[in-house]
């Protein structure tokens, strides 16, 4: 017995006493994978000494007349060597040689190699799937918090009494008359106006891709533009948003002091803390003179913060980015507060409508299938006093 062939046999015994101890200890799947392993370990050690035997009946009969023949080339040795044999089966299995292991190949070396298509490569399978992996990204969704009214019309008004101070009613005795009474202020109104706009986009797909692929890829382009979509509403209620005068706030504490003064009761009862993974970094980080967080989890979902008992929306940083300032220094994150379904209005005259073309547009004369996306929406200020946009300069300091 070669010191090979002993050492693959040990491995063998070796990997079947490490599964039967794992299966004694219920370890039942990691079990399975020792097992496994000692399977191809025996299926090594069979082909080992296939291979031995092989190499053993390849012996040279002796000449019947020695006189009439040619003597035979005697044997390389180290063709016959045990070393070789190991190092050329080590090679034939696809194992990293030593350098020494390669010097005693460099003489014999083997004619199949994956890295040449006709010597072998051909049949080594490459590990190509086809799945479509989507990254994860978050998608927020701002037409959630605002208010959103279907219309049927491309423009059109909607009427809102003016805000104005109410004063009470004077006495009659202030007059000397009791049937004297005061005029009073009669209620105002105002026309708050939309006009719907058109958004869309199209994307011709090669017919030959959609038929050749093993993928869903119909349905996949259809979410896909749906996240398009989603980007749009998110933009326009952000350009309104922006529109808003900022306030800076010196430390969170302004973000309570627009809860308590800044908003009226109404708005501030159902007011949210929107900010950005920049925002939310410095508030998590915030603690109170006993070292306790000054945000609370939410006692009805655990993955929800609260400050004054407010919840904080997080949005990304590249729904709502920080703005910097290299010149002076600064690093504004936004923080808006208030009611948003009182402060914007999305005027929605079509959801997202998604079609498909194969003879449309120049989908025939170019064997493709163009997809069309189309919305129709306005999005306007509705209250500015339910929502206070202000920023924090979350800049460390030195």
């Amino acid at each position: 017995m070669t010191k090979r062939e002993q050492e693959l046999r040990q491995n063998v015994a070796d990997l079947k006493s490490e599964a039967q101890t794992l299966m004694n200890e219920g370890k039942q799947d990691a079990a399975k994978a020792k097992l496994d392993e000692a399977k191809a370990a025996k299926s090594e050690l069979d082909n080992f000494l296939a291979l031995q035997e092989d190499f053993n009946g390849l012996t040279v009969s002796e000449p019947q007349n020695s006189a009439r023949q040619m003597p035979a080339e005697p044997a390389d040795p180290l063709a016959q060597s045990p070393v070789y044999k190991d190092v050329f089966l080590k090679a034939l299995r696809g194992k990293k040689l030593t350098e020494a292991e390669a010097g005693v190949m460099e003489e014999f070396k083997a004619a199949l190699s994956e890295n040449t298509d006709e010597d072998g490569g051909y049949i080594v399978p490459e590990d190509i799937t086809t799945t479509i992996n989507e990254l994860k990204n978050t998608t927020d969704n701002l037409e959630q918090y605002v208010t959103v009214e279907p219309v049927k019309t491309n423009k059109g008004a909607r009427t809102l009494e003016r805000r104005a101070d109410s004063t009470p009613f004077a006495p009659l005795s202030e007059y000397g008359n009791p049937n004297a009474l005061a005029e009073i202020n009669s209620p105002k109104f105002d026309r708050l106006p939309y006009e719907i706009e058109d958004y869309a986009g199209f994307l011709p797909v090669p017919n030959d891709l959609l038929a050749d692929t093993d993928q869903a890829l119909e349905s996949y382009l259809r979410k896909w533009l749906a996240k398009k979509s989603k980007a749009t509403r998110n933009s326009l209620i952000l350009t309104v948003l922006n529109s808003l005068q900022k306030k800076t706030f010196e430390d969170y504490k302004g973000i309570k002091t627009a809860i308590n003064v800044d908003l009226d009761p109404a708005h501030a009862q159902a007011a949210l803390i929107f900010t950005n993974q920049d925002g939310f970094n410095y508030l998590d980080q915030l603690e109170d003179k006993n070292g306790k967080p000054l945000l609370q989890e939410d006692p009805q979902d655990a993955t929800r913060k609260l400050l004054a008992g407010r919840r904080v929306v997080v949005l990304s940083n590249k729904t709502i980015p920080t703005v910097v300032d290299g010149v002076a220094g600064t690093s504004m994150a936004p923080f808006i507060v208030g009611d948003l379904k009182e402060a914007i209005v999305l005027w929605d005259r079509q959801q997202l409508s998604v079609d498909m073309t194969k003879e449309g547009g120049n989908a025939w004369r170019t064997n493709t299938t163009e997809f069309r996306a189309i919305e129709r929406e306005d999005v306007t200020l509705w209250d500015s006093e339910a929502v206070v946009y202000g920023q924090i300069d979350i800049t460390p300091v030195a």
